[in-house]
């Protein structure tokens, strides 16, 4: 299989996931994806929004648990993939020049959860969440430290899911029956 073959594999487990509870893919970059759950200005539904990225995150890791990489052992040991979860506000639209451009969303948020993703393959864990996705759903969290961010005057309290912690920091989850 070619490297395009593998991360289209792997992305066909993500999207579907994405899709089913309520998000939106974005952006592919690379290996990795961008991909947003709206939330309603009142804020009301917000534990029920994570709630669903949450499904989302259990739903693709499960999809790429049952991933078959026949023939390709060393593939299988090195794929390891991680997903960071934050809630925050973004700015969207448009974005580009001349005849170029790209619906898309920037600003803090985006960027934090960009560099939790990193902390996260430091960590060997597949889910982690900032202080403010953990704090508003309802997921069972372990505190993994606080650490600096690139670009940010101030750290960030990182926070693992417990049920992983409980299988080993590098399993992947499975989705829950």
């Amino acid at each position: 299989e070619s490297v395009v073959d593998i991360l289209n594999r792997y992305f066909d487990c993500q999207v579907p996931a994405i899709l089913q509870h309520g998000g939106e893919v974005l952006k592919f970059m690379g290996d990795g994806l961008l991909a947003v759950f709206p939330v309603a200005d009142g804020e009301d539904d917000l534990p029920i929004v994570c709630g669903r990225v949450l499904e989302a995150a259990r739903a693709s890791c499960a999809a790429v648990a049952k991933l078959s990489w026949a023939g390709t052992d060393l593939i299988e040991e090195r794929f390891r993939f991680g997903l960071a979860l934050h809630v925050g506000k973004v700015l969207y639209g448009n974005i580009g020049g001349g005849d170029r451009v790209d619906f898309t969303c920037i600003g803090p948020a985006v960027n934090l959860a960009a560099r939790l993703e990193k902390i996260a393959g430091r960590l060997g864990r597949t889910v982690v969440a900032s202080s403010a996705f953990a704090s508003a759903s309802n997921g069972d969290w372990a505190d993994l430290g606080e650490f600096p961010i690139a670009g940010f005057a101030r750290a960030e309290r990182v926070y693992g899911l417990v049920e992983e912690a409980a299988a080993g920091a590098s399993a992947i989850l499975p989705a829950p029956s």
